[in-house]
């Protein structure tokens, strides 16, 4: 287990997002160990703007030390505008053994639960058996792209095993609680090649899938069949949900 050598501090916490799962964020950490190779937006940004300097500094992740107390001030103000707090869209609330990152997600999660305000997470790491016993309006999630561990460590190096993902998912499932996958950002096959069903059948549980196709990747650009092996996948992502009874959403600009 770890934790964040470094700390930073932030003037806010909570701001506004346009993604389609939630309305509003927080990001109580910079950096993120996972050190995704898809590559991650999350890093490219950090990079442009000069939060970090390389992927070196970006996979030694900074925790926000007075994260806590500026929700403390910050709630009061945004409580009535949020339908739904996202963890997070630019690190992982549930980063792969790293436990002051988990801890603190909880802490977050336990704060805007008390509000009265739902939360939504979505983590490559492993959600811990906790969460079963906060607000039953929570959202659980995990990312999920493949199952074969040789593609994880070469594109989520650092991450949670995928089998870990999928169990942590399904425990809390099973207490009772609402759960989601995000099958995104999915490779196509002249970057890995691999069926797409056993992936939709090992999440046949949870209330909800996402899919996604990969962006910012010249090798999905020069893959000239990317549209229609995207439309398929989609399709048959609606397919298996509508099978099931489970909710199903298809990224924006995924099917062309």
């Amino acid at each position: 287990m770890s934790t964040c050598k470094k700390s930073i501090t932030r003037k806010s916490l909570i701001y506004k997002t346009n993604v389609e799962y939630g309305d509003y964020t927080v990001n109580h950490v910079q950096g993120c160990f996972h050190g995704c190779q898809y590559p991650c937006y999350a890093y490219l940004m950090a990079r442009r703007f000069g939060k970090v300097a390389s992927y070196e500094e970006w996979i030694e992740p900074s925790i926000v030390n007075n994260a806590l107390e500026l929700l403390d001030k910050e709630i009061p103000k945004f409580k009535d505008k949020i339908t739904s707090l996202h963890l997070c869209f630019t690190t992982d609330p549930f980063m792969y053994n790293y436990t002051d990152v988990c801890k603190m997600s909880v802490e977050i999660i336990k704060k805007f639960n008390a509000n009265n305000i739902a939360c939504s997470v979505l983590t490559k790491g492993i959600l811990p058996d906790i969460l079963a016993n906060l607000s039953t309006k929570n959202v659980y999630g995990i990312t999920l792209i493949s199952l074969d561990e040789s593609f994880r460590k070469d594109m989520e190096p650092n991450s949670a095993p995928y089998h870990e993902r999928i169990e942590s998912l399904k425990k809390l499932h099973n207490k009772g609680c609402k759960t989601w996958v995000s099958i995104e950002p999915y490779p196509t096959p002249n970057i890995f090649k691999q069926d797409f069903l056993p992936i939709l059948k090992s999440i046949g549980f949870v209330d909800k899938i996402i899919f996604g196709r990969l962006n910012y990747n010249k090798d999905v650009t020069s893959y000239k069949q990317r549209d229609s092996f995207y439309n398929t996948l989609a399709q048959q992502t609606i397919d298996f949900c509508n099978d099931r009874n489970i909710a199903c959403h298809i990224k924006n600009g995924t099917v062309k």
